[in-house]
């Protein structure tokens, strides 16, 4: 069960490196959870860094086994992790999305950021280390990221990050059992769902320069599809598209 095991550290560069110089020497139980008070190099996609004040928000990684899945089938993580997130920030406020892949938005602001790390053996992912950057009660940011906003700031409430913590892992392993028991389907209708600006109209930008579009979905490995004003799907590799306005 994802959060059953917490290790609770002060201070590391990043979590999802802490729990892989961890498992150079042990394997840790599936579902172990590795939250920082602070992380001071925490990262995001790419070279993305995560600002987050120590004591007033949450960073931690979660440990998983999934050799059940095929590397094909990868991105099916990337959903469930998302969606369990997005579940619990439902319980609180409304309008709570996902912006393709994995950041977790309410209204057009950034609440948690996700960064998911996979080993592959043998065509099947043997080790996925799952690192959450979720705002909690944070009042005030200084990095130069667009649009971040704490749960705090949208409700006017401060929270136990205890019970925060308890509270997301539920959620996430609820999705974790999902995937699990091959309910594959369902999280991928509600994904889809859940994405950011789905079915809206909006300017995006590729290789070839500007284009209006809406967002229809994913493809079966995580590639994101926009339908352009001729009707032509254009599907996206991370990176590759940007949202405008």
């Amino acid at each position: 069960m994802i959060g059953l095991i917490v290790h609770r550290i002060i201070e590391t560069n990043s979590t999802n490196n802490y729990a892989v110089t961890e498992m150079l020497t042990k394997r840790l139980s599936e579902g172990t959870v590795i939250v920082a008070d602070s992380q001071i190099d925490g990262k995001g996609q790419g070279t993305n860094k995560w600002e987050s004040e120590p004591g007033k928000n949450l960073t931690f990684s979660i440990v998983l086994y999934p050799d059940f899945l095929e590397v094909s089938r990868q991105f099916k993580l990337s959903k469930a992790i998302s969606l369990g997130v997005a579940d619990f920030l439902s319980r609180f406020t409304d309008g709570v999305t996902i912006k393709w892949p994995n950041d977790i938005y309410i209204g057009n602001r950034k609440v948690a950021g996700i960064l998911i790390e996979n080993s592959i053996r043998l065509n099947k992912i043997s080790t996925c280390i799952a690192g959450i950057g979720l705002n909690v009660n944070q009042q005030v940011f200084v990095s130069d990221a667009p649009n971040p906003v704490s749960l705090s700031q949208i409700t006017g409430k401060d929270y136990d990050l205890r019970d925060i913590l308890t509270g997301v892992c539920l959620n996430i392993d609820a999705r974790h059992q999902m995937l699990l028991s091959g309910a594959f389907s369902q999280s991928d209708e509600d994904y889809a769902g859940a994405l950011y600006l789905q079915g809206i109209w909006a300017t995006y930008s590729d290789e070839k320069g500007e284009f209006e579009g809406r967002i229809l979905g994913v493809d079966q490995i995580g590639r994101l599809q926009i339908e352009t004003g001729s009707g032509k799907v254009n599907c996206y590799h991370f990176k590759e598209v940007e949202f405008r306005r």
